[in-house]
């Protein structure tokens, strides 16, 4: 452990909404502060939430280096989301956010666990922050397999992408 307040396994840890999680995985900690950080703006009141996250390796197993995974409570604000991507000439994915993933989230000593399983990790990451973002309409996008390059573009050096950037700038310019 690098210092005595690092997590373990077996922690269980409250969030700034009161809600309880019990690590599983001290590596997904980038959702725990995401949690937060969302909960924190609904506390200022936002009405609508995008939050963009190099979450998990397993949207890259799912989509490549090619698409972002982009997950939702709100079919309508996807939609505007994945407007503006295509307007930009951002490749992104709409992913499923099935009340069932909820399930593998399950804990006996917490509101949640930090991880589901093995299998369909992008989606119970998503579904983990989707517990803190509900009610108010929200887009999560994982960028983790398109926010680095590996090989140079016409329009996309190599190196760090800033995928996300032109889509929120254009969803904000259209905002009505």
């Amino acid at each position: 452990m690098p210092g005595s307040r690092a997590q373990r396994p077996g922690d269980i840890v409250t969030t700034l909404s009161g809600k309880t999680v019990e690590i599983l995985n001290t590596d997904a900690e980038g959702r725990l502060i995401l949690c937060d950080a969302i909960e924190y703006a609904r506390r200022l009141g936002c009405t609508h939430l995008v939050d963009a996250a190099t979450l998990t390796g397993a949207i890259v197993v799912a989509l490549g280096m090619i698409n972002v995974g982009v997950f939702t409570n709100h079919e309508g604000f996807r939609s505007k989301v994945l407007e503006a991507a295509r307007a930009e000439g951002e490749k992104m994915w709409p992913m499923p956010l099935d009340e069932e993933y909820k399930d593998l989230l399950k804990s006996a000593f917490a509101d949640m666990a930090n991880i589901g399983n093995r299998w369909g990790g992008a989606i119970t990451a998503a579904m983990f922050l989707k517990e803190f973002a509900d009610p108010v309409p929200w887009v999560h996008l994982d960028i983790a397999g398109t926010a680095w390059i590996e090989e140079a573009k016409p329009f996309l050096a190599k190196g760090p992408s800033g995928v996300g950037v032109r889509t929120f700038v254009r969803l904000v310019m259209g905002w009505e």
